[in-house]
């Protein structure tokens, strides 16, 4: 496979002296294995790469002992790579790599470190607490339309039907997509929740989570209230926990609730969600709809396309300051709003196959004064030149 362009960022920064722990931190099958592996051939020193992925069979005995082999081959070379996927499945992981860790700085061994995660509430607390001013989060993403078309030849469509995920690209068949729904479905969606959510986290309810993250992606694009997704679940829970949830779904690169945007941020937390998915697949897989099905249902295929806006932003965005959310008064809406500083956009998605409807772009412009407006689809920037343009940019 070919490589993704963070693969020069890591090189560049392993081949540095040695200062920071590199640590990749993202959702499941999006390449981290991958790009690690990668990188391990081009660096051009010896390497070793582990798996604590079998969580109640290893401890921290198990990452010592792993850690003294490589520590073997950099002292017998000069320097090695030693690469531990899966880290924060190993109960107390943090102190014992902040222990070997200084060790090797003490003793002048150049061992150096690159870490795999996908429970990133996990990896970012172990990282806060013992590895403080240690290491570097590079944050790996959901592949992008740019990356899809470059490596797999895909079309706008196709991407915006079968979206990011590289591992289930030989599986995409327009004319019979169900053999790839039961991979999205099975390999992707419930190996998250079930591993990196449940396994790992405390959720008292994993039924009501489930259906949420169903809920959310069949709304996904559309702003849905505490009390009406509580009616639509019907479940005996509250708001505190259904947010809750939504948070955990978000850290695992599921699906997340942007925020209403307004000047106070206590009103902004305090809004009503809009569901958006951070790859399109998990919309598709579970929808039941055909390529076909799907490209013929203008509100549908509309709701896809604005999926696919807020997922490129979404991804696009980890990493930096940047917030997104949205906007809406009564039955003006404005789809996404970026923010920095001072700076403001205001994001319209308009497919061509979607109904016309009412945008709030005038009200929202008159009361804020973004800096600037974006129209993205049918009249405004073409759909494939926004996918394969940094977010970022809007604001420059």
């Amino acid at each position: 496979m070919k490589k993704r362009p963070v693969f020069e960022l890591l090189i560049n920064r392993l081949r540095e002296p040695r200062r920071f722990i590199q640590t990749l931190i993202g959702p499941r099958q999006v390449g981290k294995t991958t790009l690690a592996t990668q990188v391990a051939a081009d660096l051009g020193i010896s390497s070793r790469y582990v798996s604590a992925d079998l969580a109640p069979l290893q401890d921290v005995s198990w990452l010592q002992q792993q850690w003294e082999v490589a520590r073997e081959q950099a002292k017998r070379q000069g320097k090695a790579l030693l690469i531990i996927d899966e880290v924060q499945k190993i109960p107390h992981w943090s102190t014992m790599v902040k222990f070997l860790w200084d060790q090797d700085t003490q003793s002048g061994t150049d061992l150096k470190l690159l870490m795999l995660g996908s429970s990133p509430w996990l990896m970012q607390k172990g990282l806060s607490e013992s590895l403080a001013g240690r290491f570097e989060v590079i944050p790996i993403t959901h592949w992008s339309f740019a990356e899809m078309n470059k490596i797999f030849g895909w079309s706008l469509q196709r991407y915006l039907y079968f979206g990011g995920y590289p591992g289930a690209a030989p599986l995409a068949d327009e004319k019979d997509s169900a053999r790839w729904a039961s991979y999205i479905n099975d390999a992707i969606i419930e190996a998250t929740i079930s591993k990196d959510i449940l396994l790992m986290t405390q959720v008292n309810k994993p039924v009501l989570l489930r259906r949420l993250f169903e809920l959310g992606c069949r709304y996904s694009g559309q702003m849905l209230s505490y009390n009406k997704m509580l009616g639509e679940l019907q479940d005996a829970g509250n708001a505190t926990t259904l947010a809750h949830y939504v948070e955990l779904l978000a850290a695992a690169g599921l699906l997340t609730g942007l925020q209403k945007y307004a000047n106070q941020t206590v009103r902004r937390k305090g809004s009503s969600p809009k569901f958006a998915v951070y790859n399109t697949a998990l919309l598709t897989a579970q929808a039941g709809k055909s390529f076909d099905q799907a490209r013929a249902d203008p509100v549908f295929w509309g709701r896809l396309t604005e999926s696919a806006v807020g997922a490129h932003l979404l991804n696009g965005l980890r990493g930096t300051q940047i917030e997104l959310c949205y906007w809406r008064e009564g039955d003006k809406e404005v789809d996404f709003v970026l923010t920095y500083g001072d700076k403001c956009v205001a994001i319209e998605v308009k497919s061509s196959l979607a109904p016309v409807r009412r945008t709030g772009m005038d009200a929202f412009a008159a009361h804020y004064h973004p800096s600037r407006l974006l129209l993205v689809g049918s009249e405004g920037i073409d759909l494939e030149t926004f996918l394969t343009t940094p977010p970022s940019s809007w604001l420059d």
